[in-house]
């Protein structure tokens, strides 16, 4: 990767791995975009930065064409609440902008990423240990997208050649970006209001596993798997990742541990429990490690800590 363009760059995902590989191959290799721009954002200020509607084909070519962009980094999506909320945009969004940035990525010659999730997954799926290849009949519209993605990626690499790369991202654990309509969003609201109040009421039930990672885990395992030697690499677009699961006990114990008078109860959300229990409580990432060399820093304790710490300096809590 020399010159990079980022959709969704404004995003959970995309505002923190900009700023990341701004740092690895200098911020004006970097284009930034998103749908929306907010002035004053270190993405926004520290490198190249234009607007961008992924709906829009002509747009994002014209941009990819102006800066002479090498790869892509497609994250521009709806996230699983808000796309089983509103399935038509998510299918709009999710699946149309996912082709424009493909055929932007055949037309210029770039090299590719597109994140997948556990949430291509589905009740019929093997919960624990879910293998790298296995059936996959999700039933939320998110769901569906990833893995109609997933399709489509391979059926560029084949059909023409395109540089196709991807993983099935676990519930993705950040203390910079705030939610943004995920399912496994708990895991970051639990240690803002650790701080903030004391305690939490978990719209997800107690005793639900998903498979989480911290942010820095993530970022670092783009990047890996976009400079791995391309004929190593067999699944490509759907590599299962994982650095821990844990249900909401387990991540109030932890917590409890720096904060003891933290309290945690339960007010579930039926809808979010119900895609939590359609995904995996555990997913095998065995592929991923012998095929590009993944691997994790942090597990839920070392997370917790990092989290409370960085968390107490941003929302200036003593």
């Amino acid at each position: 990767m020399k010159k990079i363009l980022v959709t969704g760059a404004l995003g959970q995902i995309g505002s923190e791995l900009t700023m990341h590989m701004r740092s690895i191959y200098g911020n004006d290799n970097v284009v930034a975009t998103d749908i929306r721009k907010i002035e004053g954002n270190p993405t926004v200020e520290s490198g190249p930065f234009e607007v961008l509607d992924v709906t829009n084909a002509k747009q994002m070519a014209d941009i990819a064409k102006k800066y002479n962009v090498d790869s892509i980094i497609h994250l521009a999506a709806l996230l699983s609440a808000v796309a089983e909320a509103k399935p038509a945009l998510a299918w709009e969004i999710n699946m149309g902008g996912l082709f424009n940035a493909l055929e932007v990525a055949r037309e210029c010659n770039c090299a590719f990423f597109t994140p997948s999730s556990i949430a291509a997954f589905g009740p019929s799926s093997p919960r624990i240990l879910t293998p790298q290849d296995t059936i996959q009949r999700p039933g939320t519209m998110y769901g569906v997208t990833k893995v109609s993605g997933e399709l489509l990626c391979d059926y560029y690499f084949k059909k023409y050649g395109v540089d196709t790369r991807g993983v099935r991202f676990p519930g993705l654990i950040s203390y910079v970006t705030p939610p943004g309509g995920g399912t496994t969003d708990y895991a970051v609201d639990i240690y803002y209001e650790a701080l903030k109040s004391g305690k939490y009421s978990s719209f997800i039930a107690e005793g639900t596993y998903m498979d989480m990672m911290y942010m820095p885990d993530a970022l670092n395992a783009i990047v890996k798997l976009m400079e791995a030697d391309p004929s190593k690499l067999v699944h490509r677009n759907a590599f299962n990742i994982t650095a821990m699961s844990f249900e909401p006990g387990q991540i109030a114990a932890e917590i409890k541990k720096h904060i003891p008078s933290f309290e945690m109860s339960y007010n579930v959300d039926p809808i979010r429990q119900a895609i939590a229990d359609s995904w995996p409580d555990s997913i095998d990432d065995s592929a991923a490690k012998e095929e590009w060399g993944f691997e994790t820093k942090y597990d839920l304790a070392s997370m917790t800590t990092d989290m409370l710490a960085k968390l107490k300096e941003k929302l200036n809590v003593k």
